[in-house]
């Protein structure tokens, strides 16, 4: 009878969800150290990395010393967005080994805090820098990257010239349609020396203008001066006779491609805006293949990679709590192996997308997706 109603007064400490300030605080701030710590000994070493390789180049032009750490400063941005999963990832590691090395994940579980409950803050502060992630990507990057290259052109060339534009510029339309030959581009005003030549759909030429001026009017089209229109064959081998006029006029139905959507062509898909491949998509609509299907992988990889950061906060809380009976080491080396394992699932993925293997959403969404599921599935398996 004693034994029974000693059993009958324990109680059940129910499950704590609502907010903790002095636990959260703590982990919080445990969390933050991990973090920043990180973060300053990844960039350090990326900066030192773009010290070696740019420096000379600075050096042997006779460029002020405000020039090269300027330019150093811009490239800043771009290497914190490349640290900053595998250095949430670390920290959440790190943090949660030395909560389990000390028993404090322990004292929280009796207590009655769910291994989900224990990470909240830091869940929270990795939704956080994912969102920071994706204005690194969308905004902030492209800019200081354009503005570094500028800077870096500027600093070393004997020349001088800004280079907001492009000589001996050669573009093809995404739709395959047109070729276009500039002496020199820039985004804003006339264009120089200009070749346009426009393909029938079966590939043949159809017709070529050779113009001494271009220029892109928003509402109007491209307005070529001083032009040479010379049409071809039905098989598109012989020219036919050419034609001198003042002007010719193309509307934007007939020529789609402005100044922004050549100059962003130029550049590698990789370092483009989402919102700027999603307008090359949407405003192209006889697109070729391979080019879609480039675009779209790295359209769909470029929504699903900045999750990375908060993919690191579901891999790391579970991963440092199994394994906090082994020590940190442990731990980091797991934590490492898996995010390199997702990096490399990734690109992987994403060259397959590129080549046409595999569907361009399924290429860019499906590693983040899977290893979200599989970290999602450790917090559960784990909760108790």
């Amino acid at each position: 009878m004693g034994k029974r109603k000693q059993n009958s007064d324990l109680k059940v400490i129910p499950r704590r969800w609502l907010f903790l300030p002095t636990l959260d605080y703590y982990i919080l701030r445990e969390f933050m150290i991990y973090l920043c710590v990180l973060l300053l000994v990844f960039v350090i070493l990326f900066m030192l990395g773009d010290v070696f390789n740019d420096m000379k180049d600075f050096l042997d032009a006779g460029a002020p010393a405000s020039q090269f750490v300027s330019y150093f400063l811009l490239k800043l941005p771009g290497n914190i967005r490349f640290v900053l999963p595998i250095s949430v990832l670390l920290a959440c590691m790190w943090t949660m080994a030395m909560f389990g090395k000390h028993m404090e994940v322990t004292a929280m579980r009796a207590s009655g805090i769910s291994l989900f409950r224990c990470g909240g803050s830091i869940f929270f502060i990795g939704l956080l820098v994912t969102g920071i992630n994706i204005w690194f990507n969308e905004k902030l990057v492209p800019y200081t990257e354009r503005e570094a290259e500028v800077l870096q052109y500027v600093a070393t060339k004997s020349d001088g010239l800004v280079p907001d534009f492009q000589r001996m510029l050669t573009y093809r339309s995404l739709d395959k349609r047109r070729t276009w030959l500039f002496r020199s581009f820039t985004v804003d005003g006339e264009q120089e020396a200009v070749t346009l030549k426009n393909y029938r759909a079966d590939g043949s030429l159809e017709w070529e203008i050779n113009a001494a001026k271009a220029k892109h009017v928003p509402g109007v089209g491209w307005i070529f001066t001083k032009t040479s229109f010379t049409p071809y064959s039905d098989d598109g081998l012989m020219p036919l006779n050419s034609t001198r006029v003042p002007e010719i006029i193309k509307t934007s139905e007939e020529i789609s491609e402005t100044p922004n959507d050549i100059i962003n062509a130029v550049k590698d898909q990789d370092e483009l805006p989402t919102w700027v491949i999603w307008s090359m998509l949407r405003k192209t609509k006889n697109m070729a293949e391979r080019c879609r299907a480039i675009l779209l992988s790295v359209f769909f990889y470029r929504l699903a990679f900045p999750w990375s950061c908060f993919l690191a906060v579901f891999l790391g809380i579970p991963l440092a709590t199994k394994n906090e009976r082994s020590g940190i080491m442990l731990a980091i080396i797991t934590a490492t192996a898996v995010i390199v394992v997702y990096i490399v699932t990734s690109q992987i993925f994403l060259v397959l997308g590129k080549q046409g293997l595999l569907n361009p959403a399924f290429a860019g969404l499906s590693p983040t997706i899977a290893f979200i599921l599989y970290g999602w599935y450790n917090v559960v398996k784990n909760r108790n």
